[in-house]
């Protein structure tokens, strides 16, 4: 699918295109979805054992190498390292809230 509205013969050139690349940005967007979904589902599981076993809900000394990593693999894919570095926070944020949930209900 090209775009979220029908295309015609009186659609300009530069319309095909940004439909083009609003169609490829959907499709990576839907992607980064189902990879944040199957992270969580993992990073729950991670937050059972924790509580199962009476571990802390964070580990500071993971999260850091975590961002030192990501902010590498931000560099090395030509992606703002602040950007991605912020992006990580707020996920590792959300699992250990997470994981604070599944200790209290524990």
């Amino acid at each position: 699918m090209l775009a979220d509205h029908a295309m015609t013969q009186d659609t300009p050139a530069a319309d095909l295109v940004l439909a083009g690349f609003r169609a490829s940005i959907d499709n990576i967007d839907a992607a980064l979805i189902h990879m944040l979904a199957e992270r969580f589902r993992i990073t729950q599981a991670v937050g059972a054992y924790k509580a199962k076993n009476d571990l802390p809900a964070s580990d500071p000394g993971r999260e850091e190498r975590q961002i030192v990593r990501l902010r590498k693999l931000a560099e090395d894919a030509h992606l703002d390292p602040d950007f991605g570095e912020k992006f990580i926070r707020f996920i590792i944020d959300e699992v250990i809230r997470h994981h604070e949930r599944a200790k209290n209900q524990a």
